[in-house]
């Protein structure tokens, strides 16, 4: 078992990513934990409710949403009871078994998994520390769990499921079959990178030799909001017969990765990571007058992020994108900033001698080009059951702005200093 835990200030564009995979059909609400009612009796209002007023009780705390995915074997065949039973083990174990949680389990993905989403805000107002939460806590449990319900261990198992750093599953056309090759690419990429447009998405699927095809303006495809995936050669032509996006049984449609281009677009940690691509490229250009592009993509590869290109029929950069392997983010340059776009980026670097020579030589034209390259979590406390609330089903009703604020949370009122004056 794999444990992924992400923490936000976002709590119903949580609640949201989670309710829209459900209306699709790709999920179901197993479980409502310290809820006054089962989880099939539970409206949407009444679910985000709950925890909305634990909120409340804590408007100081910023960071306290939090999001937790359980992911198993694809082996392992397990019923709702057993899951729901494995994340309340998981929950105890970290220290939230009296915090209010919501256990969905997706169907989006070639292995079990579900989703837990709960809050850090205990019942008295006070937080639960997040720090090093993952590492301890969540780590020590996990092992705990495989043990106790007989799961296949993470540590044992070498398939890519299971392995969260980038590691080489390219599609190889003729090596193995197509479909399947596709979908193990799109199985480690949907869900571990995080992309916004269909740009940055095909930035990480061309580094494993896929591609999504949107058609060309005006095409059936394009009209009909479609989607083929190919699989590329190493020199980033299509081959192969392509695969519609319905023939996948997880479905990676227009429709669906438009939700997922949303909540990662909604990360609370897409801005601070970005920071690190662009820190990366300014400590590299920063008062150097000899770095030309290339040298400038060889640099960032080995700082983990791949730079990906495009270029016109007349060998002109007009597209950019960075592919950080570290922070699993993909972001267009002219999302950045206009320093880090196609043309700031050809502003601040030389001309390469070697290209220069080249195009004299030949005129070429470069779609794609690609250099090699190379979570958050988090942590305890004791929580709160539901016996003291007087009554349940206001645990499900609206928060009003100002109510449930605990009495020694509430900061004093100054005193106004009276003045006096001196006369003569």
């Amino acid at each position: 078992m794999v444990a992924v835990i992400h923490t936000s200030s976002r709590f119903r564009a949580v609640m949201q990513y989670n309710e829209k995979k459900l209306e699709q059909g790709h999920a179901e609400c197993i479980s409502a934990i310290n809820y006054p009612k089962d989880a099939d009796a539970l409206s949407f209002d009444q679910k985000l409710n709950r925890i909305q007023r634990q909120l409340a009780l804590n408007k100081r705390t910023k960071v306290n949403t939090v999001h937790v995915s359980l992911n198993f074997d694809p082996s392992e065949k397990l019923s709702k009871e057993q899951l729901t039973e494995i994340s309340k083990a998981y929950l105890k174990g970290i220290g939230f078994e009296k915090q209010p949680a919501l256990v969905y389990e997706h169907r989006d993905a070639g292995h079990p998994h579900v989703h837990i989403v709960t809050t850090n805000i205990k019942a008295d107002g006070s937080r639960i520390s997040l720090h090093n939460l993952g590492k301890n806590q969540s780590e020590k449990t996990r092992k705990e769990i495989e043990i106790d319900f007989g799961l296949v261990k993470a540590q044992d198992r070498k398939a890519q499921e299971f392995n969260l750093k980038p590691v080489s599953i390219k599609a190889e056309y003729g090596k193995s079959e197509t479909k399947k090759a596709i979908a193990n690419v799109l199985d480690k990429v949907l869900n571990e990178y995080k992309f916004t447009t269909m740009g940055e998405l095909n930035a990480a699927l061309n580094h494993y030799n896929v591609a999504a095809d949107i058609g060309s303006e005006g095409s059936r495809i394009r009209k009909n909001n479609g989607i083929l995936y190919r699989v590329l050669d190493k020199d980033g032509n299509r081959i192969g017969v392509p695969i519609k996006a319905s023939d996948f049984h997880f479905k990676p449609t227009h429709r669906n990765l438009k939700v997922r281009f949303l909540y990662n677009e909604m990360n609370p940690n897409r801005t601070k990571d970005s920071l690190r691509v662009k820190n990366s490229i300014d400590f590299t250009l920063y008062r150097k007058q000899n770095v030309s592009l290339p040298r400038l993509i060889n640099i960032l590869q080995k700082d983990g992020i791949d730079t990906v290109i495009r270029k016109n029929e007349e060998g002109k950069l007009y597209g950019i994108t960075y592919l950080d392997h570290r922070t699993k983010c993909v972001f267009n340059g002219s999302a950045l900033g206009k320093q880090y776009s196609a043309k700031g980026i050809t502003e601040r670097c030389i001309e390469d001698p070697f290209s220069l020579q080249q195009q004299k030589s030949q005129k070429m034209g470069l779609d794609v080009g690609q250099v090699a390259g190379a979570g958050n979590v988090y942590h305890v406390g004791n929580g709160s059951s539901l016996e003291n609330d007087k009554s349940l089903d206001s645990l499900l009703s609206p928060v009003k702005d100002g109510e449930y604020t605990p009495h020694q949370l509430k900061k004093p009122k100054r005193k106004k200093q009276k003045g006096f004056s001196i006369g003569f």
